[in-house]
């Protein structure tokens, strides 16, 4: 059973995501689709920037998020903005992780998340206060380099993307 407590993980689940495994390299753009294959997002990756850049926008082209590296930093890290500039998260890189991969993200006005689990294998959980509220997974995907993002119902779909993403350009830099 997944986060919902339902064993359905079909395309009717209005609540999952699918992504490509290294959704974007550097001046690729790409697609979030839902659980029946419809386009939800579009991700455009900034070419020719200092730093590592991701927009994502909703399928008319408004700018909804930027994912940007931060350089010079001890840990890793990537901040989420809202199109205005405003900071929404900061998903930074567990200093020691020796079994699990571990990252701490800040929400500026809000609880503070926390994800853990096999990162390259797209297989983790984001939590807040201890309570699941997304599941990454490539359990229920038979397509390779592709998993789903089961986000808990009412929880903002778009930023857990965006930290999924975060999450997964962290996890391997060398996209």
């Amino acid at each position: 059973m997944g986060i919902f407590g339902k064993k359905d993980h079909g395309e009717d689940n209005p609540w999952r995501f699918v992504m490509r495994e290294r959704l974007l390299a550097i001046g690729d753009d790409s697609y979030i689709e839902n659980a029946a294959g419809l386009r939800a997002y579009w991700v455009d990756g900034k070419a020719l920037r200092v730093r590592e850049t991701l927009i994502f926008k909703d399928l008319q082209g408004n700018e909804i998020y930027k994912i940007q590296e931060r350089k010079a930093r001890i840990r890793d890290t990537m901040k989420i903005q809202t199109a205005n500039g405003d900071d929404i998260a900061i998903v930074k890189k567990a200093l020691v992780s020796p079994i699990r991969d571990r990252f701490d993200i800040s929400i500026p006005n809000g609880t503070d998340l926390d994800a853990k689990g096999n990162i390259l294998q797209h297989e983790y959980k984001v939590k807040r206060d201890g309570e699941v509220i997304a599941e990454i997974s490539k359990k229920w995907v038979r397509v390779r380099d592709t998993y789903t993002v089961d986000v808990t119902p009412g929880e903002d779909v778009l930023l857990l993307l965006a930290i999924t993403t975060a999450l997964d350009t962290l996890a391997d830099p060398g996209m």
